[in-house]
């Protein structure tokens, strides 16, 4: 079971994190900063997804699927790395420093909004994911809220950085596979590649430096050629 409590996260797994996400940025346009992408629209639909996977239709039976929600918490938190850096114009040093101050507020567990406060502690994961989703549409970040969503499902940011890694790692062997011009294949020996990348994680420890490329290199051992 992962460790439900959202431990503070290390300088070092903020400055994996940042690296790699600025290098995939990089890796879809090398200009990136000058585009400067509205990475937190891309927030307001991948909460709106998770959403969907908690299930919010009062009219009908629904299930909560926590798996495919903590993987759109990592999807969201590729994007609000990608937002803290463009703020700080690709400076992973001071998005790191940001990041790190901004958690450090967090201990209230408070937050204003649209002169409202909202007591995280009192709301449910539906409702932090509500307030999530307004945020970001008024290009707002808290962490205290993502903290709290992550908690909510169960996940530690020790859990949080093996997911984001591994994703992370996907999305490079996507891109070098030919995910953009459309000649990727997404399904291998009849499973999706999010699938072979959750059976590859299993094998693999998320705690040694060369995991990212000891990941890599599974995939590509497993893609048709």
């Amino acid at each position: 079971m992962p460790d439900a409590t959202p431990l503070m996260p290390s300088t070092q797994q903020l400055d994996t994190m940042l690296s790699l996400q600025a290098a995939m940025n990089r890796k879809v346009d090398p200009d990136w900063v000058n585009a400067a992408y509205p990475y937190l629209r891309a927030v307001v639909v991948e909460a709106a997804e998770a959403i969907e996977h908690h299930g919010w239709k009062w009219w009908k039976k629904q299930t909560l699927d926590m798996a495919q929600l903590q993987m759109e918490v990592i999807d969201i938190w590729h994007f609000v790395l990608s937002e803290v850096l463009l703020r700080h114009q690709g400076d992973e040093s001071q998005a790191s420093v940001q990041l790190l101050a901004d958690y450090r507020k967090t201990g209230s567990g408070l937050v204003e909004f649209d002169n409202q406060g909202y007591d995280l502690a009192s709301m449910t994961l539906l409702e932090k994911l509500e307030l999530l989703t307004g945020l970001a549409a008024a290009r707002r970040i808290e962490i205290a809220v993502f903290a709290s969503i992550m908690q909510d499902c169960g996940m530690s940011w020790n859990d949080l950085f093996a997911q984001y890694v591994s994703k992370n790692v996907l999305n490079f062997f996507r891109q070098d596979h030919g995910y953009k011009d459309g000649s990727y294949q997404k399904i291998w020996h009849g499973k999706e590649d999010n699938e072979h990348l959750v059976e590859v994680m299993a094998t693999l420890s998320a705690t040694v430096d060369t995991y990212p490329a000891d990941l890599y290199q599974a995939l590509k051992q497993r893609y048709p050629v």
